[in-house]
């Protein structure tokens, strides 16, 4: 079973950063490797092109995920990547309080996901998939049906 975070604004001092160094990888595993972190419960995965020794090109994977989570992260590492070692350290993440507004638009409905600090709304951020979804479905481009969302929020 998976325990979700509160979500009330707090402090989560229970994460771990981890990254590994990666030179000799093909994208595509990436990929792979992204997809596997998040279903074992990664909670933030991400690349950043870096140069290595002899100044190779390479990937720095990082991901968050928390304290529980430590040793299945290492061995998706180890057995899908092309690493020899994996750094991790402790990490305390400011979370914000979440709260979900519905909001029509002349196709539908979506959800607005708000982050709240000190009891005041500074992030709104349309869900993604359904904005997609109305967009498919209803043959509009994506950029219109947020435009009709923002223009909702105000």
């Amino acid at each position: 079973m998976i325990s979700l975070p509160p979500n009330h604004e707090h402090l989560d001092d229970q994460m771990i950063k981890m990254e590994v160094n990666l030179d000799d990888i093909p994208g595509e595993w990436l990929g792979n490797v992204m997809d596997l972190l998040f279903e074992a419960g990664a909670n933030d995965v991400f690349y950043t092109p870096i140069y290595m020794k002899k100044n190779r090109p390479g990937i720095l994977l990082q991901l968050l995920c928390s304290f529980q989570n430590v040793d299945r992260m290492k061995e998706i590492l180890f057995h899908e990547t092309t690493t020899l070692g994996v750094r991790y350290y402790p990490l305390t993440v400011h979370r914000l309080e979440r709260k979900f507004r519905k909001i029509m638009t002349e196709w539908g409905t979506v959800t607005v996901k708000e982050g709240i600090y000190h009891g005041q709304v500074v992030q709104s951020a349309p869900e993604f998939e359904e904005c997609k979804n109305i967009s498919r479905l209803h043959n509009v481009p994506l950029k219109k049906v947020y435009e009709q969302v923002w223009k909702a929020l105000r």
